[in-house]
């Protein structure tokens, strides 16, 4: 048998994420030891396990980096050219001594990471973004856009899917706050989280869907599916970009359309960035209560204000006045929760702020917790029955958000 049939005998064609990989890449293994076997060159023993290793890692993986991947303490891979690779480990980024042969190497690992989720990137698409099979998102720009070489970027997510008691052990919010998102999460309140790249918005987004009942039907709407719900009626929309001759793509808003016709109880859009907004905001509003999505903003009044312009953009409300559009969103949103990444590297919520209507032109907000930042904790801010307390009341929830409130604000320094 040639090297390479026994090296392609036992690999599976198809995907089937990390537990097909690993079962290649054992199949692979075995092939090169007996191969290895035949013609041992003038290698020790060590030397050719580390051929081995580094050969596998290249037919079934994802070369260099696929001891990165395996490891749940990173949190980003960072491929500045196939000479520096840096890692995200608890807020805090590092250079790492792994580097790729030369750049053809790594545009082809690029390549075949995005190609399991039927991208492409070339000359003709620069840039892409995918997922790898165990849900991290990846983003990918090749020259001439990226000047220095390939950079490659993944965000990895734990294997252990987080709920809001573990951000409480992270320090990013206090027990009476977990208590009062649990209870934002059942009772289909309408929310936004606003945050900066990497300040932990799809985390909590991900851990306030642990909330939901599992008899509700969720529909997910993302540019690169990474949320991880814990329901079972889950159903989870990607968009696609135009191919080469410039057609065929799905936007978000063509995403959250659809949504609106299949029947959901919520609609949850992974990150608001365009138009989709209009929809959203409608969906909320007309009987899709529980809905969320996220947003780029430093604070919650920046969150509005970026909602607001996003929904400008839609047809037909770029002439529309402020009051009208903030009265949408006032009517339809009914809290907005700020997260930030601290200097040290900590991921924290800063701001639990409820919408409370409009007053003239400006919509009427006011902060359950806010962050202490000379303390460094998220404190209760006296508010003890908010405007959703009849949701909570509907739910049997009213007591246990009276308490958490309560104890949150004696709490305070």
């Amino acid at each position: 048998m040639e090297n390479a049939d026994l090296i392609a005998t036992g690999v599976e064609v198809e995907g089937g994420g990390r537990a097909a990989m690993e079962r290649n890449r054992g199949a692979v293994r075995e092939a090169l030891r007996q191969i290895a076997e035949v013609d041992a060159a003038n290698l020790t023993r060590a030397d050719r396990e580390r051929l081995i290793e580094e050969i596998a890692a290249e037919v079934v993986g994802y070369g260099p980096i696929e001891p990165l991947l395996a490891r749940d303490d990173i949190s980003e891979i960072m491929v500045n050219t196939a000479r520096s690779v840096f890692i995200e480990t608890s807020g805090k980024m590092g250079r790492t001594e792994i580097t790729f042969r030369d750049e053809e190497q790594l545009l082809r690992i690029c390549r075949k990471m995005v190609e399991g989720v039927g991208r492409t990137v070339d000359s003709q698409s620069p840039m892409c973004d995918a997922r790898l099979p165990d849900g991290s998102r990846i983003n990918v720009i090749i020259p001439p856009l990226a000047v220095d070489g390939t950079h490659l970027t993944i965000r990895k997510f734990k294997k252990d899917k987080l709920v809001l008691k573990d951000l409480v052990g992270f320090g990013a919010l206090t027990p009476e706050a977990s208590e009062v998102l649990r209870i934002i999460g059942r009772v289909r309140i309408n929310l936004i989280i606003s945050g900066g790249t990497g300040s932990g918005k799809t985390t909590l987004l991900n851990c306030l869907t642990g909330s939901i009942d599992h008899t509700e039907r969720v529909i997910t709407c993302e540019d690169t599916a990474e949320l991880q719900l814990q329901q079972p009626h889950v159903v989870r929309l990607e968009t696609r970009p135009a191919n080469t001759e410039g057609s065929g793509s799905i936007t978000m808003r063509d995403l959250v359309r659809n949504a609106l016709r299949m029947k959901p109880h919520r609609i949850i859009v992974g990150e608001v960035r365009d138009d989709a907004a209009v929809d959203l905001i409608q969906a909320m509003n007309t009987g899709h209560m529980g809905s969320m999505g996220t947003i780029h903003a430093n604070d919650p009044r920046g969150g509005l204000a970026r909602l607001e312009a996003l929904i400008r953009t839609g047809p037909g409300y770029q002439s529309l006045p402020s009051h009208i559009i903030r009265k949408d969103i006032s009517d339809s949103l009914d809290v907005i929760i700020q997260t930030q990444q601290l200097h040290n590297g900590r991921r924290v919520i800063t701001h639990i702020t409820e919408i409370g209507g409009i007053e003239g032109d400006n919509v009427v907000t006011q902060d359950l917790f806010k962050f202490n930042f000379k303390a460094g904790r998220l404190e209760g801010q006296g508010v003890i029955r908010p405007k959703f307390q009849d949701r909570a009341a509907q739910y049997g929830e009213l007591e246990n958000l009276v308490i958490a409130l309560t104890e949150a604000s004696e709490n305070r320094a």
